[in-house]
């Protein structure tokens, strides 16, 4: 059982596999050199023509063959722990990879906790593939033929009757893979939706005890649980099945070459010593295909694995252009923009959108309305659009991504903050920024005074910036971004769940950022798209409305009505205060 795809993807570790054969090979040859002086000093003992010489040359080859066994198990095993090493080195540099060229869009087409799992759990099991299982297999064909042509000569009857039996441990390994490849899909499928649900439940745990929904969530688990605990009894119990099924053709095998050698000895057709060595060699026709056979369960769920490597290996990249995008100021222009999630609901219909050079635009609306969807597309984040963007007079379809992202900047209300330090966080923006320049853009956004009452830019951040408040985060991830030092920045709802004040001091930075860069400020307080210079009102993915604040609330429309409904509500809560 090999899957050439795989061996061909993992290439770099086939020397490593040989070479374990090899040091396999040469201990079978050490050990069979072993038991034929073992065998001839007890023929000799029998016909009392012992002599001291032969024990001591019997004692001298058992310890050189002990010295060279060892030698080759150790360099055996260095060689499998090179092949692992190998695998889980490739597997996850391809998989990383893959992720990178699928880009900000990944998550369209697989979940990050099935990622997770294969890059963990299924390439350990990979490395089992090849590290132990491979090289077993080829050493499991060649011991038994090399040992046939030792033995012939001793017993021609007991060698072929052994080598006849050989091929009965692989006829099961087949009968069984059949049987073991449907249920180990099932269990890898079981598997990676109990991960995906176990990961889901983690994020959510917050809002689940809010809603006091953790325990209908826990009894949610505990029958995708109870699912998983059959699926991997099924599976241990076919394994042990076939273990058994290996172990009798295994010594049955052994137990007919021996009687067929003792046989033959009654009838005076073999020596003692020749006896002996096939009675003592006889199980080696059939170990290397039994150990074969406790490795072949793990190489199945290791098959079972690389079938969801190769799902994700082969998930269709999108397509990316080669352009690079001019230096300087660049406009944005939407021209009859289509998008959809799904065939039967369609998100954005017939965008026209103009975003001209160092020009402060917002995009407002309800909730649902498709803002953030034009932010996703133009940060490449969503894919799949129908209609021309382009940016800077380039098509955004031909624009390569990794030049995008150096251009253009996407600062989300939710964007993320790594585990570490303050400057390690700034750094992804630009990795040689000085000392001066990161104090700079704290002092920007009001950060750097509180830092500096802490360990400043080696504050220690928390997974997400726990031990920051959501303001002090926003605001970092707002001082991150203008490291960047961009020419297009779009703020998606950057403002939303933070205090009143942390809010207005963002507003001015954004203001103050939008008098030498092009900003796209989305946001559903429109007091804070005031003092832009073009906004469009969005309502059920059209653009209803456009212009300035002042010619949108002479329109008397939506965006009116809405306006002066979020100010009668701040108005009243301002008075409720009081």
């Amino acid at each position: 059982m090999i899957k050439t795809r795989l061996v061909g993807l993992l290439s770099h570790a086939k020397k490593y596999i040989v070479y374990t054969i090899l040091w396999q090979w040469l201990a079978l040859l050490s050990q069979v050199f072993a038991v034929f002086s073992i065998a001839n000093l007890m023929e000799r003992v029998v016909y009392r023509a012992v002599t001291v010489q032969s024990i001591e040359l019997t004692v001298v080859t058992l310890a050189i063959v002990i010295v060279l066994r060892f030698v080759c198990e150790r360099m055996g095993a260095k060689s499998s722990y090179l092949a692992c090493v190998d695998v889980k080195r490739i597997l996850r540099e391809k998989i990383y990879e893959k992720m990178l060229k699928l880009g900000a869009s990944y998550s369209e087409q697989v979940s990050s906790s099935e990622v997770v799992q294969v890059s963990t759990e299924g390439v350990e099991q990979l490395e089992t593939y090849f590290g132990k299982y491979l090289p077993q297999l080829f050493y499991s064909l060649i011991a038994p033929v090399t040992l046939f042509i030792i033995l012939c000569r001793v017993s021609l009857k007991a060698s072929v009757i052994l080598l006849i039996c050989v091929p009965l441990i692989p006829i099961s390994i087949v009968v069984v893979q059949k049987i073991a490849k449907k249920l180990l899909n099932k269990y890898w499928s079981i598997y990676t939706g109990l991960g995906d649900s176990f990961l889901e439940n983690l994020q959510g745990l917050t809002t689940l005890k809010i809603y006091q929904a953790d325990q209908q969530k826990a009894d949610e688990m505990d029958m995708e649980s109870q699912n998983f605990r059959r699926i991997t009894m099924k599976v241990l119990t076919m394994q042990l099945n076939s273990t058994s099924v290996m172990d009798i053709v295994a010594y049955g095998g052994a137990a007919i070459g021996m009687v067929v050698a003792v046989t033959e000895f009654l009838k005076g057709n073999l020596t003692i010593s020749g006896t002996l060595c096939i009675v003592l060699l006889a199980s080696e026709f059939f170990l290397p295909l039994r150990l074969l056979g406790s490795f072949f369960h793990i190489a199945m769920n290791g098959m079972a694995a690389s079938d969801k490597i190769f799902k994700i290996l082969d998930l269709p990249e999108p397509e990316t252009g080669a352009k690079i995008l001019p230096e300087g100021a660049l406009d944005i222009s939407l021209k009859d923009v289509y998008f959809s999630y799904e065939e039967d609901r369609e998100i954005l219909k017939g965008i026209n959108l103009n975003l001209p050079a160092g020009s402060f635009v917002s995009l407002v609306g309800e909730s649902g309305c498709g803002k953030s969807t034009i932010a996703g597309l133009l940060s490449a984040k969503t894919r799949g659009f129908s209609g021309e963007i382009t940016i800077g007079g380039v098509p955004l379809s031909e624009v390569n991504e990794t030049n995008l992202m150096e251009h253009v900047v996407l600062v989300r209300h939710n964007s993320y903050l790594f585990k570490g330090t303050v400057e390690e966080n700034l750094r992804m923006a630009k990795p040689d920024a000085t000392e001066e320049e990161m104090n700079a853009v704290l002092q920007k956004v009001n950060l750097l005074g509180f830092l500096q009452t802490q360990d400043g830019l080696q504050t220690k951040l928390l997974e997400k910036a726990g031990n920051l408040s959501g303001g002090q985060c926003q605001r970092l991830v707002i001082a991150r971004a203008l490291l960047k030092d961009a020419e297009v920045y779009i703020f998606d709802e950057a403002t939303s769940n933070i205090d009143i004040e942390s809010e207005e001091l963002i507003m001015q930075v954004i203001h103050e950022l939008a008098k030498t860069r092009t900003v796209l400020l989305i946001s559903h307080r429109l007091a804070n798209v005031v003092k832009s210079d073009q906004i469009y009102f969005l309502k059920d993915g059209e653009i209803k409305e456009r212009g300035t604040h002042a010619e949108l609330m002479e329109e008397n429309g939506a965006y009116r009505h809405l306006y002066e409904s979020q100010m009668a509500l701040e108005h009243y809560g301002e008075e409720g205060s009081l």
